[in-house]
């Protein structure tokens, strides 16, 4: 036996596997199995060294290879546990933190590979695809954030998020345009959230992935932030750094499907192990990846975990569900012969049903305090209802429809608005149907599709006016918010994963008075319980008139826990000024003007209701009082009561 030879593991060290611990892994209910699988620090006999361990059941040999053996595949066997897990183990003395390893396996039928550890914490930088000998200890200085997390609910306070790719937010230009570490993230992105008022940054997948043009949804390092920028403590010190600032992180996870590199998780060990392996079932013809068996307990305890892996070793506090619809059902982008119907016969993946619903439970026992949010983009129904009403569990839903729905109503030349007025108030027949985030993502502002002030019609003028409406109308809306990185200054060029945001454009005073707007928006969200306090219940909701097609004109009330909560909003979808403009309004007495898209200081023609606008016993709308108002073109108004006749 050579020194590199793998030593017999004991069970007195805490890092290494136990018959239990095998047996929660079979069974798919060992949710911490991340502190076990993998690479870890461990000592035996005296001796510190690496602890290694991999599930890889249809193997005839494994060892690790790595730049501590010369990467030799004879120097370091590994041993098959006797308990018919599959998992094989050892420990090293050599291999010590920030060593580069692979696990070299030969399968039963003669299959050679050599694959990254699936349970990895760091990788190699890519292109390079070794793991990476790490620990994640780190001293965090959140404790404020996460004991004023546990004391609230999330879904009962303002959520406006910044989605972000932490790839091209802001890049070092004269270092040859090099990636912000997330160290320099650290120093700059929490306070530019604080500063615009957003309440978490979402980020695209920050889990290491081969290609960087997928913005990190083919994943291959599921347990490991990508080291593009940093090391896991690094990451660890940006997130830290957030919630000093009072900005909550949503990390997108991707348990959908994963990429077909030989380095990866596909046909891991000669078989296909975390993959179906019927392409009906295993492949996506879409993304042209591996879709996970969700019927397979090793493979549900990875996914699992991994969740767990990042709320609790990272404080992360939600996780948006990548491409949900793709799980949900069978025949999702197949043509018919080309999938498998279930046990019943239908097209639901009952597999994939049961894993989110164990998810949204895990996540949720461990960790109360965090919330789930689907990317779910067709009518299933229960996205956002309890597992125990047969729902899935999440706590929110994007509302794709209503994203779709105003973004079609917004292309539009005005003078065709007044015939599709109910592209705007379909919304709100569905719209407590689930709990539900307004998402103005990066899926529509690449291929193509265009920014979203390139998307308004008209002039330049009115682009800008649209899109200043654009913003009050989805602030007005129930429902989360959610806006990506450059739509808060209106960059005019899609989105370019290769190159920063066109920052320079902000010095423009169009564009920097759509980020005056958003940091007001964002503010009249937080400082006004009627925005936030019924988010998610009819009860926050009440139109005033919305019928008026010929104007295009719609009003709204969004109402808290108490009358004075109340807030008005008007929004006019025409370049026309409305004089006079009379709505019914809730009580009789004054109200003010509290907020005006037009207003100059973002870019508008500074056409206010300046004085107190009173109201007389003339009925409108079905109400007994009424109020005229002046309606700026293009613009949204909101107003709050201020004080009755006799009050004085």
């Amino acid at each position: 036996m050579t020194d590199q030879t793998v030593e017999k593991s004991t069970s007195e060290n805490l890092a290494m596997l136990t018959d239990f611990d095998t047996g929660l892994f079979r069974s798919g209910t060992h949710y911490h199995i991340y502190n076990k699988l993998g690479s870890h620090a461990a000592e035996v006999n005296g001796r510190k060294g690496t602890y290694f361990a991999v599930w890889a059941p249809n193997a005839r040999y494994v060892s690790v290879v790595g730049d501590f053996n010369g990467w030799n595949r004879d120097n370091s066997p590994l041993t098959a546990r006797p308990d018919h897990s599959g998992i094989w183990e050892g420990f090293l003395p050599e291999p010590q933190k920030g060593a580069y390893y692979k696990y070299f396996i030969r399968s039963l039928s003669g299959y050679e590979v050599e694959k990254a550890d699936p349970y990895a914490v760091h990788w190699e930088t890519p292109p390079h695809t070794a793991s990476v000998v790490w620990d994640l200890d780190f001293e965090w200085s959140d404790e404020t954030w996460m004991e004023q997390r546990k004391a609230t609910n999330a879904l009962k306070k303002p959520i406006s998020v910044y989605e972000v790719h932490l790839g091209s937010w802001r890049r070092k230009d004269e270092e040859e345009g090099r990636f912000l570490t997330y160290r320099e993230l650290a120093t700059e992105l929490p306070e530019y959230c604080q500063y615009m008022g957003f309440t978490h940054v979402e980020l695209l997948p920050v889990m290491e992935h081969p290609f960087y043009g997928s913005w990190g949804y083919q994943v291959t390092g599921y347990f490991a932030p990508s080291s593009r920028y940093g090391t896991p403590q690094d990451f660890m010190f940006l997130i830290n750094a957030l919630h000093q600032a009072g900005i909550g992180v949503i990390l997108d996870w991707v348990p959908s499907h994963f990429p077909t590199d030989e380095h990866g998780l596909g046909y891991f060990d000669g078989t296909h192990l975390y993959e179906h392996a019927d392409p009906r079932q295993g492949f996506h013809p879409d993304w042209k990846s591996n879709i996970f068996n969700f019927g397979r307990n090793e493979v549900r305890t990875f996914l699992i975990s991994n969740a767990v892996y990042w709320l609790e070793k990272f404080h992360i506090d939600a996780l948006r569900v990548d491409a949900v619809a793709s799980m949900l059902y069978l025949d999702y982008s197949r043509n018919e012969g080309e999938w498998i119907p279930n046990r019943h016969g239908g097209r639901e993946n009952l597999e994939a049903i049961d894993f989110l619903k164990t998810f949204n439970e895990v996540v949720h026992r461990y960790f109360p305090d965090v919330f789930t949010v689907a990317e779910e983009s067709t009518a299933w129904p229960g996205v956002t209802h309890p597992t125990s009403e047969g729902g899935l569990g999440f706590d929110m839903k994007w509302m794709m429809g209503w994203m779709h729905d105003t973004l079609s109503y917004f292309e539009k030349d005005p003078v065709y608005r007044s015939y599709h007025q109910g592209q705007l108030t379909f919304s709100l027949v569905y719209a407590f149907s689930e709990k539900f985030t307004l998402p103005l993502s990066h899926d529509e502002v690449v291929y193509g599709k265009h920014s979203l002030i390139d998307k308004m019609p008209g002039d330049e003028w009115r682009k800008f006016a649209n899109l200043r409406l654009l913003y009050g109308y989805m602030f007005g809306h129930p429902g989360a918010k959610l806006l990506f990185m450059g739509a808060d200054f209106a960059q005019r060029h899609e989105w370019r994963h290769d190159f920063s945001l066109d920052w320079n454009e902000n010095l423009h005073p169009s564009h920097n008075g759509i980020q005056k707007l958003l940091k007001d928006l964002n503010a009249l969200y937080q400082q006004n319980p009627a925005l936030y306090d019924k988010n998610f219940s009819p009860d926050g909701f009440e139109w005033i008139d919305n019928q008026d097609a010929t104007n295009s004109v719609l009003s709204w009330v969004r109402k808290g826990n108490t009358e004075k909560d109340e807030l008005i909003f008007i929004a006019h979808f025409t370049p026309n000024v409305r004089s006079n403009y009379r709505i019914g309004v809730p009580r009789p007495g004054y109200y003010r003007e509290i907020f005006n898209t037009d207003d100059l200081k973002y870019g508008g023609t500074n056409l206010l209701n300046i004085d107190l606008i009173e109201s007389y016993p003339i009925p409108k709308h079905g109400k007994i009082h009424s109020a005229p108002l002046t309606l700026p073109p293009l613009g949204l108004i909101v107003l709050k009561y201020e004080r009755p006749f006799d009050w004085w």
